[in-house]
């Protein structure tokens, strides 16, 4: 027991002096969420500018909660259509009208083109609402909109976050431990341990307790800052939510022994780890959906860790609903995989180097 905890001590004390580990298991995913918050949080519900001209004589004018209950959240008002033209031009406002009395004139930006459905959408729920009250019609049938499902996983950032928290298991598990344990293969460190007592699989034990608080954190100050900042909305199974981080990281450090197994260099373990994050990043439907992809990718997706991680976490956190016997699956399937790989991996990876 002295002795696994003077690993303990070797092992925190190795990745607090490591920078580079230090950065991307706490501040890397902090930084994608300010990127991607700050920059897409909204584009699920776009604000709505609308700069309206009116030129209708003795026609009535279009009322205001008419734009509004329509999705228009302000209206600027403009003297001639050239003025308006500029307004759309510099995005003063979102998109345009020119009401004269008896047709509606939208005006849009061509280079946002994300943005321009929600706009054409917001125009087409105007173009109604001004028909049917021209006429002096009531909508016939009331529109009653319901989500089926949890109501966090209505915005496109709620979506995310779980997204990055799973992808920066994965990172932690890949690249700290494959680039660890090749550095000191590299450095003849493991040729030291091993004239001791040490059991190889406490080397392995004493990495994965350290990197399992240190994980764990990292994923509470990503969500928690995502909250706070902004005023995101999550149903935290908090027992689900520690179980599956746990044992993802278990699973995730098994997957990068193996790395260190076949790849004997640090720079070379981390170019590997490198691509292999990569590849499934793209293909998990962390930042694109996976919906959008062809049918052949989808089924790919389907074999890559990342991709159930992902769907876990966000059960886990309330966003996407998921059977409980397919999440228990997936903690399960990390925690087996971290079993077997662990003791197996360590007869082969924690020995002497040949020379």
């Amino acid at each position: 027991m002295t002795a696994f905890r003077a690993l303990l001590r070797t092992e925190a004390a190795i990745l607090l002096r490591d920078k580079a580990t230090v950065f991307f298991t706490f501040l890397f995913p902090f930084i994608f969420i300010m990127i991607f918050g700050f920059l897409m949080g909204d584009v699920d519900r776009p604000a709505a500018r609308l700069g309206l001209i009116e030129t209708i004589g003795s026609a009535p004018s279009l009322p205001r909660d008419l734009l509004e209950s329509s999705g228009v959240d302000e209206i600027l008002d403009y003297e001639d259509a050239e003025a308006l033209r500029t307004a759309v031009r510099s995005r003063t406002v979102d998109f345009g009208l020119i009401w004269s009395g008896e047709t509606l004139e939208f005006l849009y930006h061509p280079s946002r083109v994300q943005e321009n459905y929600a706009f054409q959408q917001i125009a087409s729920g105007i173009s109604d609402a001004v028909n049917l009250r021209v006429q002096g019609l009531e909508p016939v049938l009331p529109v009653v909109k319901r989500h089926v499902g949890t109501e966090a996983s209505t915005r496109w950032f709620n979506q995310m976050v779980p997204g990055i928290i799973a992808f920066s298991i994965l990172a932690s598990g890949l690249f700290a431990v494959s680039g660890h344990l090749t550095a000191m293969k590299e450095r003849r460190t493991l040729d030291r341990l091993l004239v001791t007592p040490m059991p190889p699989v406490a080397l392995l034990a004493a990495m994965a307790a350290v990197r399992l608080i240190i994980v764990y954190l990292s994923t509470l100050i990503t969500l928690f800052a995502s909250i706070a900042i902004f005023d995101l909305t999550f149903s935290i199974d908090w027992l689900a939510y520690t179980l599956l981080v746990g044992c993802a990281t278990l699973g995730m450090m098994g997957l990068g022994t193996v790395i260190a197994l076949i790849v004997r260099r640090p720079s070379s373990a981390g170019n590997v780890a490198n691509v292999l994050a990569m590849v499934m990043m793209f293909l998990s439907g962390i930042y694109f959906p996976i919906e959008f992809m062809p049918r052949f990718l989808r089924t790919l997706s389907l074999a890559l860790p990342l991709r159930h991680l992902a769907d876990g976490m966000r059960f886990a956190t309330g966003v996407n609903d998921m059977s409980p016997v397919r999440f228990w699956l997936i903690v399960l399937a990390f925690l087996v995989g971290a079993l077997i790989l662990f003791p197996v991996l360590a007869r082969y990876v924690i020995r002497p180097q040949r020379t």
